[in-house]
């Protein structure tokens, strides 16, 4: 084959995995002979309507077969994938959409109102939608320009085209949100995506007999390249969940029999609380791995109740996003550890002159490996500030590797919360609370809390003579930026703590506020 990236997975599988299911969603299962065939026919659709190599192919909507069908058709015209979050905001889209330069948006019929606002302001020609089912965010009319999936891939002609493709050309764009409230997309190539998915293989012993249940979202490069393609890649099972709910989630994985499963702590913590939990049977599960945070120990303790346990880990979209993990044998004796290094991937610790540090020593984790991104979309000064001279991807997080070379995570340079899972950038939430008059001063830092592990709290200097409250901050915010990122409450200080150069102490904040 002239395609040596993941649009060339659907046809190098089929052989080897014909007849066997490769997709369950809400009953409708999708054998892999299935798959390849509809893949193909969506690729014809998106080649009859210009795309190209090197173009931008982007998908707004929940976990669904047509998420992986769109990726994996792009990737067989070379074109590049755009996974949309659903839980931005109408601005946030429309920036993603006309950064990328999408000129085709594949969107679930239930986010046909989000999909349209200032659509005209981008790049996209063909907008294809798919049939998810009624959802109450939407009860306008369908408009006339969009076209059904399903007729659009029953009217194509499934010839399989073979595109030259290498593992150095870019596969996806994932839009994260800066330091300094831009956005910004990390470009994933077809290497990064592969040796991503073979470190999965290699440390999580993925067989082609497993049932992955994927109850976080696709568009999220945990679920993507930790759970769904090393599956599809291995020729297992993926269950898709459209939305997280844990009571229908236990009963897929009893109805199932599913094998791994993947989330945040707030996921696994709300499994262990639902009123199913003690009455599910569970007993199939034998992968559960977990990101974003710590697990709180009366979570872990309600697995180990069930003879489960967690492999943690560590990373971040720029390494797809696999960095560490921690395996199950060692998380009593290397508990708090984020792990060790994946099998294809390189971790240090930088000091402040970037040269590595004894361990034990805190500095930057810095990561290096096949999986790691090399550029930012369009981004030249965030791709040249986000490495060092000899090719380090400089995290921005603190922490230390042990004696044994586990890595412990100590601090975030970037301030960044993480929420449920979600990353949360202070700047960016910031950035539009400032554009109220009577702000004065403003920051964002995160704050305990039991269900989410944090969320986001606004202090605020309001201006001399002016006055506002903390819910005219909140309806301010509220349909600028996606819910999860706003702050769950305000409070005001007369004056900020500052450093001799005039930067806010946020340190001095949380000491206070947090």
């Amino acid at each position: 084959m002239l395609n040596n990236g993941i649009g060339s997975w659907p046809h190098r599988r089929l052989p080897k995995s014909a007849g066997r299911t490769a997709l369950v969603c809400r009953g409708r299962t999708t054998t892999y002979d299935e798959l390849a065939e509809r893949v193909d026919r969506l690729a014809a659709v998106l080649r009859e309507h210009g795309v190209r190599p090197g173009d931008r192919v982007a998908y707004l909507g929940e976990n669904h077969p047509a998420f992986l069908e769109t990726l994996f058709a792009a990737g067989g015209c070379g074109a590049v994938f755009v996974p949309l979050n659903t839980r931005l905001a109408a601005p946030e889209l429309r920036f993603a959409l006309g950064d990328s330069g999408a000129t085709v948006l594949v969107h679930a019929s239930s986010l046909t109102g989000l999909a349209l606002p200032g659509s005209a302001d981008t790049a996209v020609g063909l907008r294809l939608r798919v049939d998810d089912g009624p959802d109450p965010r939407f009860t306008g009319e369908i408009p006339a320009d969009d076209v059904d999936l399903e007729e659009a891939l029953a009217a194509a002609d499934p010839v399989r085209v073979d595109v030259h493709v290498t593992l150095d050309d870019p596969a996806l764009i994932l839009y994260t949100s800066g330091t300094t409230g831009q956005p910004k997309g990390a470009v994933l190539t077809h290497g990064n995506v592969t040796w991503n998915c073979m470190n999965v293989l290699v440390d999580f012993d993925l067989a082609s007999t497993d049932v992955s249940l994927m109850i976080s979202p696709l568009f999220h490069v945990a679920a993507l390249d930790m759970g769904a393609l090393p599956t599809l890649l291995k020729g297992g099972v993926l269950v898709l969940e459209p939305r997280f709910d844990p009571g229908e989630a236990l009963r897929l994985i009893e109805e199932h029999r599913a094998t791994a499963i993947s989330g945040v702590p707030t996921t696994y913590q709300m499994l262990a609380e639902h009123p199913d939990w003690a009455t599910r049977d569970i007993s199939s599960l034998s992968k559960l791995t977990c990101g974003g945070s710590a697990v709180p120990h009366r979570v872990l303790a309600a697995y180990e109740e069930r003879g489960l346990a967690f492999t943690m880990g560590y990373g971040m979209t720029e390494t797809a996003p696999g960095a560490t993990t921690l395996p199950v044998r060692y998380s009593a004796a290397k508990a708090g550890s984020g792990g060790l290094p994946h099998f294809f991937t390189d971790v240090r610790i930088a000091g402040p002159d970037g040269s590595p540090v004894q361990s034990g020593e805190t500095g930057e984790i810095q990561i290096c490996g096949p999986n790691v991104i090399g550029a930012y979309w369009q981004r030249p000064d965030a791709t040249e500030q986000s490495f060092d001279d000899g090719g380090w991807f400089r995290s921005g997080d603190m922490g230390h590797l042990d004696e044994d070379g586990f890595l412990y995570i100590s601090d975030r340079l970037k301030d960044m919360i993480i929420s449920g899972g979600e990353n949360i950038y202070p700047a960016e939430i910031e950035q539009v609370v400032a554009e109220l008059e009577a702000v004065a001063a403003v920051a964002v830092i995160g704050v305990p809390d039991e269900k989410w592990g944090e969320v986001g709290r606004a202090v605020i200097t309001v201006r001399d003579g002016a006055t506002i409250t903390a819910e005219d901050v909140l309806a301010h915010l509220d349909g600028r930026l996606a819910r999860y990122k706003l702050p769950k409450t305000v409070v005001f200080t007369p004056e900020m703590p500052r450093t001799a150069s005039g930067k806010i102490r946020k340190a001095d904040l949380r000491k206070q506020f947090g």
